[in-house]
């Protein structure tokens, strides 16, 4: 074999390689954000804007960051006494996402099901029954890796407990007239006053409600 062929076969399976590296690298459910504003307004000239556009001044954040799990062809619900065992995963509530644990940070308190959840980053959780699922705030802190000998942290939903929870309400549930390929935290219906805190995935949602508090 001369040299030259021999480069190109040493090319193509480095580039193989790579390619194989950049796959592994890639996680199977991407880290996302849902974020909203509230309680800013609109004033003054924008520098970043070519269009003269406005700027929303001293607004407050509530954010939740959280990995999206993607369908891939799967009943992520399962039926009957499997229903959501595939996504619990021997944990005794749903971590609403995938590996981190999902986390919630406002800025403003939030009034959720009668209860005021304080400024902070907290953990949020579901626990899943068919047809009647219940959205929790937790003080649980989030691990960043799994390691079973943490005990003041979990990773995802793994060894939780009730005993931090802030609060749990009801979420109300509909049905999708199309089916949503990555999970999805969403705020719908906002004002300063409040709106909903929605999950969708696959033609299932479910969204709770809330107030900002003072």
């Amino acid at each position: 074999m001369s040299r030259r062929s021999i480069a190109v076969v040493v090319a193509m399976v480095v580039l193989g390689t790579l390619a194989i590296a950049q796959e592994k690298a890639r996680p199977m459910s991407p880290t996302g954000t849902a974020s909203t504003q509230v309680l800013g307004k609109w004033g003054g000239v924008n520098p970043r804007s070519p269009h003269g556009g406005k700027l929303y001044q001293g607004g407050q954040w509530i954010d939740i960051t959280y990995g999206r799990p993607i369908l891939r062809g799967r009943d992520p619900w399962g039926s009957g006494a499997d229903y959501g065992k595939a996504l619990l995963l021997g944990a005794p509530i749903w971590r609403a996402g995938a590996n981190v644990s999902t986390r919630l940070r406002t800025d403003v308190p939030l009034v959720i099901n009668g209860t005021t959840v304080p400024p902070g980053e907290y953990s949020l959780f579901i626990d899943l029954k068919p047809g009647n699922w219940t959205f929790v705030v937790s003080n649980w802190p989030a691990a960043q890796k799994y390691d079973p000998s943490n005990k003041d942290a979990l990773w995802g939903a793994f060894d939780y407990t009730p005993d931090k929870d802030v609060v749990r309400a009801p979420m109300t549930m509909t049905t999708l007239p199309w089916s949503r390929d990555e999970l999805t935290w969403e705020f719908l219906d906002m004002t300063d006053a409040g709106g909903s805190i929605a999950i969708s995935w696959g033609k299932q949602m479910a969204s709770v409600p809330f107030t900002i508090g003072h």
